[in-house]
């Protein structure tokens, strides 16, 4: 038989969520590599294995020397974790909500990020921050918010926003491996929807964007929980006649710039979607980016959609409002789409 004619052998998967993707490859990181250490509030088995059990089993494997749980402390969680990484060591410190990200960031900003400037190049930092967040679930101002463009804005962090349990697998496996600090947002539904994961994933690059459908109308780029929301809406689309191509940006810094340059510059339209606040937001960057790049050749100016300038609200009903919605996705790309 020709070679020509031959298939490429089909890829083994199996069903599983997010929570089960991070659980596999902190257990496969911490098999191949004993200075992977895992650290956090309440993330040991005897303490039910983390707030939504992603750590679950990992302190009966390996000990409570390499799985510690830890005072509610974040910014003691964050120096200990530091210090480790310094010292050789390949930490992954659980700070369980991002808006607890808050109380430690001294310790992210000021060292964590700036210890192989400050050192020269001297001191690495190969250090993975873990936190939870997202709107959807009632849990208000104080445990729901995305800062990623805080830490986007901090020179010596990469940020990653993973959507896939494949993509949570891949990225958490190369960002254990990388030689930087790497916060890993988890968002509230990406952890909980089951997906075809492949049994072997491996690591999946950090900076890199996934095409997840291809189209010639409009493009749109969003990353995280977001994701869910966006496919309901190209869905929608789609019915209507518009061909939406959409990029899952995963990391959110270093942002895939090529990728979705690329896709721009084919659709000739961009429409960023992002659950975090619309001002001064992520999608203001790739705006901006984008319009630099491609001026002239756009046929509509770059649209954003994102949270309102507001707290998140307790009650379901405004909750709801505060999210982007896919009505609000569907009416925005037939607005970029009837421009030209």
């Amino acid at each position: 038989m020709s070679t020509d004619t031959l298939e490429a052998p089909a890829v083994e998967t199996v069903k599983m969520n997010g929570l089960q993707a991070i659980n596999a490859a902190l257990m496969e990181a911490m098999e191949a590599d004993p200075k992977v250490l895992v650290l956090g509030e309440d993330i040991a088995d005897r303490e039910g294995g983390g707030v939504v059990g992603v750590t679950r089993g990992l302190s009966t494997k390996f000990g409570d020397l390499r799985v510690r749980s830890t005072p509610i402390a974040e910014q003691a969680i964050m120096g200990a974790a530091i210090g480790a990484a310094m010292a050789g060591y390949k930490p992954v410190a659980e700070i369980m909500l991002m808006n607890f990200t808050t109380v430690a960031m001294d310790m992210i900003v000021n060292h964590a990020a700036k210890l192989r400037f400050m050192s020269g190049g001297q001191s690495q930092v190969p250090l993975v921050i873990r936190t939870l967040t997202g709107a959807g679930n009632q849990t208000a101002g104080q445990h729901a918010d995305f800062y990623e463009a805080w830490f986007c804005h901090t020179a010596g962090i990469k940020v990653v926003i993973p959507w896939t349990p494949a993509d949570f697998k891949g990225l958490y496996l190369s960002a254990i491996q990388d030689p930087d600090p790497v916060i890993i947002v988890e968002s509230g539904k990406t952890l909980f929807v089951p997906m075809d994961t492949p049994v072997n994933q491996g690591p999946i690059p950090i900076g890199k964007a996934n095409v997840v459908m291809p189209g010639t109308d409009l493009t749109i780029v969003s990353y995280g929980q977001m994701m869910f929301t966006v496919m309901q809406a190209v869905e929608e689309l789609g019915k209507a006649g518009v061909s939406v191509e959409v990029v899952d940006l995963r990391t959110i810094s270093p942002w895939d710039k090529e990728a979705v340059l690329a896709s721009t510059e084919k659709t000739g339209r961009l429409l960023v979607v992002h659950e975090a606040g619309r001002n001064f937001g992520p999608g203001a960057e790739i705006a901006a980016t984008v319009q630099e790049r491609l001026f002239g050749k756009l046929k509509a100016p770059v649209g954003r959609l994102g949270a309102p300038y507001c707290s998140v609200p307790f009650a379901k009903k405004l909750e709801d409002a505060f999210l982007v919605q896919p009505p609000e996705i569907v009416a925005e790309a037939q607005r970029l789409v009837a421009m030209g």
